[in-house]
């Protein structure tokens, strides 16, 4: 039996290179992972935890994946690698960087995956373009929407400023002229 496809989302992000080119080159590799059914607008924030680095562009994806959690990570980091990244320091600059942030409701801990992201929470690059595009999905650990965990952040933790850049695929593009919120998660 087939499982049936879960919702997923992802996020993206880059701050070395052609950042927006390798953002747009990893949307364009998940949609062949994972059924994509939105991009969120690409927001430009300054980098957390090391911070003497150049700043990143964000975004967020959410779709739909017959996959497994760590089938969806081992996809995830083959796209990483194609598009040329290189492990180095932990939230060092990176050419692109993408993480599992919600899986259905699945809640998962092992030594090479956690899902929710665990660091979720606290990122209002995560949470400020996933309210964009899946405000109403849910957190299986604290039971609040996405939406609800972007305002709970002060004001001074956002630090995030959406810049005027469309990286949905051309057929997502030509299909939706705006970028709807979308649901997933009850």
């Amino acid at each position: 039996m087939t499982p049936s496809p879960a919702p997923v989302l992802l996020a993206l992000g880059a701050n070395l290179g052609p950042r927006e080119r390798s953002l747009a080159a990893a949307v364009e590799a998940l949609s062949r992972v994972v059924a994509l059914s939105a991009v969120s607008p690409v927001y430009e924030t300054a980098p957390m935890y090391l911070v003497d680095q150049d700043p990143f562009l964000n975004l967020i994806v959410s779709g739909h994946t017959g996959l497994a959690a760590p089938a969806v990570l081992a996809a995830v980091k083959r796209i990483e690698a194609d598009l040329g990244r290189v492990p180095t320091v932990p939230n060092g600059p990176r050419l692109i960087d993408i993480d599992i942030i919600l899986m259905g409701d699945l809640v998962l801990n092992t030594p090479a995956l956690t899902i929710p992201h665990p660091r979720m929470r606290e990122r209002a690059f995560v949470l400020q373009p996933a309210a964009d595009i899946a405000g109403d999905w849910t957190d299986p650990v604290t039971g609040r929407t996405v939406s609800a965990l972007f305002a709970r952040l002060s004001k001074a933790d956002h630090g995030v400023r959406r810049i005027d850049i469309d990286l949905r695929p051309e057929a997502e593009a030509a299909d939706q002229p705006a970028r709807p919120a979308q649901g997933g998660l009850a």
